[in-house]
């Protein structure tokens, strides 16, 4: 276990005023050495913490003056002090196992921690759930989660998770249900392995066993070029229209069972079938917005003003903890101005399922430059994956002078994915936030 390291003091806070440092290492708060964030939340939050503090090479003792629930004002290194909960799942799936070689190590990292479900809306499938895991979540209520479910039929779990704990492991999801955690579902559907008929008895399986979910979203899986499962393979235009009627079908019964619809189809089904998205009430809020569930619309609503104010991530879904560092998709974007001219023609750069969102709204103000991703290849083409070797080689035939937007949602902490940055383009860029609000304000 390390202790977690300072590495911002907000300026007047509790922490700056009892003369904390960047670079302090909390060796514990009044005697007790956290191991998550989490943890350190809850020590920090009682007035007056004393913090054992070890700076450069001397052991401190630093008393805070702050009354109870005012945030510390301190910043860590990790979300975790202790090791990350790694996962034992072996999933044909998995898009890790579809990564190209050497790209940044964290990228390779396979976690199954129910910590980073509450704090970052990681997905976690529960098969290294224990009591004890239970009892904290309960008792600190960690809440919401998220639990890829995949298939509700014991066997079809076990032979997609590649782990015998598939069979039993949902019986920590009834148990989080039954103590009033909040939890959204996943299905992640593989074509011929958990479509068709299985997909059905999912969805009876959830209404029968987990009506509580707060959500369950049924999503496509990624094929990458990497792919070596022979079975996995993308969604044909039949299949994917398939998938529509049965989630639409079970909404049917779960509104009249329920009172909503519970279950909601990835908007790439509906660009894979050709299907006009579903309308904003359709989405009951967006909850799952973040997983590709209501993106299109979205967006749509924020670009022409029906939204006020752009989505984002959703407090209840992606918890937010004081200290806790920005991660994964929460990763610090910033927002880059290079605007050669007010007047300069615009084009906005995005992936091959984006550009067919933004072509009927931008249509007569921007051109769109469609980005394919050869880096990963296969079915992949979110704009999120987009790189910058392959938004090098779009850029590369484009003439100078010209504004060229670019969704920040690409980058995590300035990088692509394949580690360059904006500055190696060959154009410079205009980094936005990706939501139609900023899209409508650029585009002004």
């Amino acid at each position: 276990m390390s202790a977690p390291r300072v590495v911002a003091v907000a300026p007047a806070s509790p922490a700056a005023r009892a003369g904390l440092q960047v670079g302090d290492e909390i060796l514990a708060i009044n005697g007790e050495m956290p191991r998550d964030v989490i943890q350190y939340r809850l020590l920090v939050d009682d007035r007056d913490p004393e913090l054992e503090v070890g700076r450069g090479g001397l052991q401190l003792l630093v008393e805070v003056d702050k009354p109870d629930g005012q945030p510390l004002g301190v910043e860590v290194h990790s979300a975790l002090f202790d090791q990350v909960r790694t996962c034992d799942n072996h999933c044909a799936f998995c898009f890790i196992y579809q990564l190209p070689p050497n790209l940044r190590k964290s990228l390779y990292l396979k976690d199954d921690d129910y910590r980073l479900s509450f704090l970052y809306g990681n997905f976690t499938t529960l098969t290294r759930f224990t009591e004890a895991d239970l009892e904290r979540v309960v008792t600190e209520h960690l809440s919401p989660l998220n639990v890829s479910i995949h298939a509700t039929d014991p066997e079809v779990r076990t032979a997609m998770l590649r782990n015998r704990r598939g069979a039993t492991s949902l019986r920590w999801l009834r148990a989080l249900l039954d103590h009033g955690i909040e939890v959204h579902g996943q299905v992640v559907v593989c074509p011929g392995i958990n479509d068709g008929a299985v997909l059905d008895d999912t969805l009876c399986g959830v209404l029968d066993r987990y009506p509580e979910l707060a959500s369950l979203c049924v999503v496509p899986l990624g094929v990458s070029r990497y792919n070596t499962e022979a079975t996995m393979r993308p969604h044909t235009r039949e299949e994917a229209e398939a998938v529509l009627d049965t989630v639409e079908d079970w909404q049917d019964v779960y509104r009249s069972v329920l009172g909503r619809r519970l279950a909601f189809a990835a908007d790439e089904y509906y660009l894979l079938a050709d299907r006009p998205f579903p309308d904003d009430e359709a989405y009951e809020g967006f909850a799952m917005h973040e997983d590709g569930i209501g993106m299109a619309r979205t967006f749509e609503a924020e670009f022409t003003g029906r939204a006020a104010r752009a989505t984002g991530p959703r407090d209840g879904f992606f918890a937010w903890v004081d200290g806790a560092p920005a991660e994964g998709y929460r990763a610090p974007r910033a927002q880059l101005t290079i605007r050669p001219s007010r007047k300069a023609p615009v084009a906005i750069l995005t992936g091959t399922y984006g550009a067919r969102v933004l072509e009927p709204l931008v249509a007569d103000r921007a051109r769109l430059l469609t980005v394919e991703n050869r880096f990963f290849g296969g079915n992949i083409g979110v704009t999120g994956l987009m790189v910058g070797d392959d938004i090098a080689r779009v850029l590369a035939d484009e003439p100078a002078g010209h504004r060229y937007l670019l969704p920040d949602v690409c980058l995590s902490q300035g990088r692509f994915l394949d580690g360059t940055t904006p500055d190696d383009l060959p154009h410079p860029v205009e980094v936005i936030a990706t939501d139609g609000i900023a899209l409508r304000e650029a585009l002004a």
